[in-house]
């Protein structure tokens, strides 16, 4: 009865099949780490996105340009204004990422990205892939690193969110067997689970944690979280000196509003749904999603940025000036420690931690109540030629 739609349906699972083996088969061939303190010159990309992308982003550039004027000046770093990630220039082009602006980002070792609209039913726009998922892949960015830290209640977690697996990986390439029935589709790898475990315990082992622990749904999601736990343990032999233990994702979301128990976690690797989710939820006691920022590492690239969205509603009410710049700070100070100033992003860090907690001279409502992301800005960097 449904011959006809069961055989489109494998012929296109069967291709997404071929691509993921190719991805695996790359993986494979990948070389070592990009060594920045090799490089003549470092090139940071500052790709603004839309709504109020590039509000919060010339802030921070701002800010990384005043932290890194020495640098600038004797050539060791570049900055690239790197324009076209709007969702009128995607729509208009059909790509997730335009060609010409995907080309300037792989011209650049580490980049600074606000906010991109991603399209949903209903609003007109072409059904077009997240720029965020696109990137990622693309340039395979494969580790998602979220810190969160509210030092009075104990909070010190680092989260280590697989970026390019799981359940986005296919996110638009789903079936719609029938009118009745649509499948969309998880996917995990041997060198992905590995890749990014491996990572998370390596940070641990570099920063004094003591604790990893992997947040899956493996009593239900059999095949691809059981591979993931599986490779968890595995790997976790190799750090006798780290403690590991896994939870699941529904008993974990409660955890860390447990006061008892949410002190106790400090490193968690987990896969990319689950990522997505629990760090959000992580992100709310640190003031919001619109405090905080993150990396998506990789081998060759690394990309930074805010965890929020693009906010377009702040922008057609003429408040895009009024738009909080802390989520891109933060994102700011994690691109410093990557590339190899730790010194300078701790500067920032405990400038954003002045102006944010302790003195809080200057506060943002994202409206006309409260100062702009221009004058925060300013503030954290007199905050910061103070600490001198």
């Amino acid at each position: 009865m449904y011959t006809e739609q069961i055989e489109r349906a494998k012929q296109l699972f069967g291709a997404l099949l071929e691509r993921q083996l190719k991805r695996v088969e790359a993986m494979k061939a990948q070389e070592a780490f990009l060594d920045y303190a090799a490089l003549d010159r470092i090139v940071i990309g500052v790709c603004g996105g839309d709504g109020i992308g590039p509000s919060i982003t010339g802030q921070a550039q701002r800010v990384l340009e005043f932290l890194l004027k020495d640098e600038i000046r004797a050539g060791k770093v570049e900055f690239r204004v790197i324009d076209g990630l709007t969702i009128e220039r995607r729509a208009q082009e059909g790509a997730a990422i335009p060609a010409q602006v995907l080309a300037q980002l792989k011209e650049c070792h580490a980049i600074l990205k606000g906010p991109t609209t991603t399209p949903r039913a209903g609003d007109g726009y072409p059904n077009i892939e997240s720029a965020n998922v696109a990137m990622r892949k693309e340039l395979d960015l494969f580790a998602n690193v979220r810190p969160v830290s509210v030092p009075d209640q104990g909070i010190d977690w680092t989260f280590f969110r697989e970026n390019t697996e799981g359940g986005y990986a296919a996110g638009k390439e789903g079936i719609a067997v029938s009118e009745d029935l649509c499948v969309d589709f998880t996917i995990v790898t041997a060198q992905g689970c590995d890749r990014i475990i491996r990572a998370a315990f390596e940070y641990a082992k570099n920063n004094g944690k003591t604790r990893v622990s992997a947040v899956t749904k493996a009593n239900i999601v059999k095949t691809t979280d059981g591979k993931f736990l599986d490779a968890f343990y595995r790997i976790a032999k190799d750090y006798p000196d780290i403690a590991a233990d896994d939870w699941y994702i529904d008993i974990m979301t409660a955890k860390l509003v447990d006061e008892k128990r949410r002190r106790d976690f400090q490193v968690l690797v987990l896969p990319n749904l689950y990522g997505d989710i629990l760090t959000d939820e992580a992100a709310e006691f640190q003031g919001g999603v619109g405090t905080a920022g993150s990396a998506n590492l990789g081998k060759r690239y690394a990309m930074f940025e805010a965890i929020h969205g693009s906010a377009p509603r702040m922008v057609r009410e003429g408040r895009a000036q009024y738009a909080d710049p802390c989520s891109m700070l933060r994102a700011a100070a994690l691109l410093l420690n990557h590339i190899g100033y730790p010194d300078k992003a701790k500067r920032l860090t405990r400038a954003l931690e002045t102006c944010t907690v302790t003195e809080r001279r200057l506060v943002i409502t994202g409206r006309e109540t409260g100062c702009t992301g221009e004058q925060f800005a300013d503030y954290v960097m007199e905050t910061m030629e103070k600490m001198n």
